[in-house]
């Protein structure tokens, strides 16, 4: 595996010239890139940019969604030895401050008028931005800044240069090493700065390269990549192993098109968060109760044959001749169908990873024939640390280490590994970099957790958050806070959790309900409401959530670890959290201390005994403006129960 990005491209591109590499849907249509047409645009921007002044070891910065020619340009940049940073193209201007600072970047190339005017906004805070590149010029017509040009302008430079200098393309390639950097991803910065993570072609390409040989990854799959590139799970997903794999990418027109074309597609070799397939479950929940009675009936009694028998079927054991003939009618009449329309008829692979999934919603989708998996890994380790394998698939743990991974526990309990996928470091900061790599090269992940009896990773907090009751009656007991939180998401109706405890005497959380899955929930009540606040705060509502969270409570008294973690009192929020508004990372993940200083207000009323408490926040709204959302709050308290002794 020592090579790089751009000779894997070059390799296809001999090997299967005329083969897909790449679709993406424009105008309704599906437009397909050939392995032989992508190596020929990789060269012209790779020389458009050798014009432009890109030199070797210098970052470049990509914003934008999933698109051919970004691949590319990333691709370009590879090949001659630069590194490019891709950013979050829902990142506000302010955002990508830092990371083009930190990194030095001349130039950038971003997808259209929306990343062009983010660009222009920051660039007296960026004054070395010389360079801005858009790909669709839809909007830009009458742009005229310096150093602003169409992406095409660039490749049509780059041409010409290749036909000049015929040679420059496949020479800046051959200069490349497995151990030059390949690429750059900033860390989401839940506490300070994003750090820039670091990695090497031999880094990535071995990662991608042990994940797709464990899964018999081949060209002829086909993934649909509508995550942000930026995030390292979708560039491991749709570009590392897409290029040591060689399989099909396929880029939806645009994010509200995603379930279409997913059902277009028909991937084989699917990765979503377990939000994304919560929400495809909550869809058919959603529809199936407005559907006729005999066919709720049917999918009534087909779902409990499928949750009876399906997993154990899935992980290839025998369930016997009766139950496989009911099994093949119910494929027919519902679990087929449904495949069908949740897009996933040919699904052979689906990975979900980055938060716990509901053990429900987990054996769902194994239940009705989706080859549905964890994995465990980081922006840090390139993604793959622990798979699990086809027939050892279970909710509760995150699969077993893949190959060249050594893990091993501290003396906390927080999980340490060896990789040839760590990273080489965090740009510009040794102090960050010492902090997680030992000096005989274990990276600390900051998670706590154990290796069960068979061999399976299991995750139970960061590190960090792992803390302690103080005071009452479970003095001492540990408290985790995401464990709980993720325990509280696993109901449909629940879509955000914040819980705290740490040092206090109970433990009390913060809630976001789903607004279409409450929403549906209070319209078959014949409940009426007008938008998320005024449903959020409905006594109604209130007892919907008030179930869900003792129904945790009930199961985490079986616990006896986290039996002291218990709910003890609860609200739900006025207003959804929102990235924009500083409370979650763009990956979505809950800035637990931002919100505690946020919401003082309400952590205090939670813990003083309060029933409600008024509040006012400011908002931030898509065009960027802002505003203020005012509500006062119920405050709720919730049943726990006494801890459950286990059977001696």
């Amino acid at each position: 595996m020592t090579t790089t990005f751009p000779r894997l491209l070059l390799g296809h591109a001999q090997s299967l010239p005329d083969g897909a590499a790449m679709r993406e849907k424009e105008y309704g249509i599906w437009q397909t890139t050939s392995w032989a047409g992508m190596a020929d645009l990789v060269e012209s921007l790779a020389c458009g940019l050798h014009q432009a002044g890109l030199q070797r070891g210098e970052h470049l910065v990509v914003i934008g969604a999933n698109r051919p020619r970004l691949y590319a340009t990333m691709l370009a940049a590879q090949s001659l030895g630069a590194i490019p940073i891709p950013l979050y193209q829902d990142a506000v201007a302010a955002e990508c401050v830092f990371p083009i600072n930190n990194a030095e970047v001349r130039i950038c190339v971003v997808e259209d008028q929306e990343q062009v005017d983010k660009m222009l906004e920051i660039r007296e805070q960026c004054p070395q931005l010389s360079q801005i590149y858009y790909d669709d010029p839809r909007g830009l017509r009458n742009y005229n800044q310096p150093g602003l040009s169409a992406m095409a302008t660039l490749i049509d430079a780059g041409r010409a240069l290749a036909q000049a200098q015929p040679g420059l393309f496949r020479e800046q390639v051959e200069r490349g090493q497995a151990d030059d950097v390949a690429a750059m991803f900033f860390t989401s910065g839940t506490t300070g700065n994003p750090k820039g993570v670091v990695h090497t072609h031999r880094s990535l390409i071995n990662r991608a390269s042990v994940g797709a040989a464990f899964d018999k990854l081949t060209p002829a799959d086909e993934v649909l990549a509508y995550l942000p590139p930026a995030w390292i799970g979708q560039n491991i997903f749709s570009y590392a192993q897409w290029l040591a794999a060689g399989y099909v990418v396929n880029c939806p027109e645009s994010a509200s098109t995603v379930t279409i074309d997913l059902k277009e597609v028909g991937p084989t070799y699917y990765f979503a968060p377990p939000r994304v397939f919560e929400g495809l479950l909550t869809s058919v929940m959603i529809r199936m109760e407005d559907a006729g009675a005999v066919k709720r009936k049917m999918f009534q009694a087909c779902m409990a044959l499928a949750r009876r028998v399906g997993p154990d079927r899935m992980d290839g054991k025998s369930i016997g001749l009766i139950d496989s003939i009911k099994y093949r009618l119910g494929d027919w009449l519902v679990y087929g169908p449904l495949r069908n329309n949740l897009g996933m008829s040919r699904v052979r692979v689906a990975y979900t990873a980055g938060e716990a999934i509901g053990p429900d919603l987990f054996s769902f989708y194994r239940s009705i024939g989706i080859n549905l998996k964890q994995l465990y890994g980081s922006t840090e380790t390139a993604v793959f640390v622990c798979l699990q394998p086809d027939n050892q698939a279970r909710a509760d743990t995150v699969g077993v280490p893949c190959e060249g991974v050594e893990i091993k526990l501290s003396e906390t309990g927080e999980i340490l590994v060896k990789s040839p996928g760590l990273l080489k470091g965090y740009y510009k900061n040794e102090a960050a970099t010492a902090e997680v790599l030992t000096a005989d090269g274990w990276y600390h992940t900051s998670d706590a957790g154990f290796i069960d009896a068979n061999g399976h990773l299991k995750i139970i907090d960061r590190v960090k958050d792992v803390g302690r009751v103080k005071g009452g009656v479970h003095d001492g007991a540990m408290f985790a806070p995401k464990y709980v939180e993720n325990k509280l998401k696993f109901f449909s109706y629940i879509k955000e959790a914040v819980a705290y405890g740490d040092q206090r005497e109970r433990v009390c959380v913060m809630l976001n309900i789903d607004f279409d899955a409450v929403g549906n929930w209070a319209e078959r009540r014949n409940l009426p409401y007008a938008g998320y606040t005024d449903l959020a705060q409905k006594p109604e509502v209130y007892e919907l959530i008030r179930e869900c969270v003792e129904k945790v409570n009930a199961d985490l008294s079986r616990d006896e670890l986290l039996a002291g973690s218990q709910i003890s009192r609860f609200l739900v929020l006025h207003k959804e959290l929102d990235a924009d508004d500083g409370e979650l990372t763009r990956t979505n993940k809950v800035r637990r201390g931002f919100i505690a200083e946020k919401y003082a207000v309400l952590v205090d009323a939670l813990y003083a005994g309060k029933t409600e408490q008024h509040i006012e926040t400011q908002v931030k709204f898509e065009d960027g403006r802002t505003g203020s959302v005012s509500a006062t709050l119920k405050i709720a308290d919730a049943k726990v129960f006494s801890p459950v002794k286990a059977a001696a």
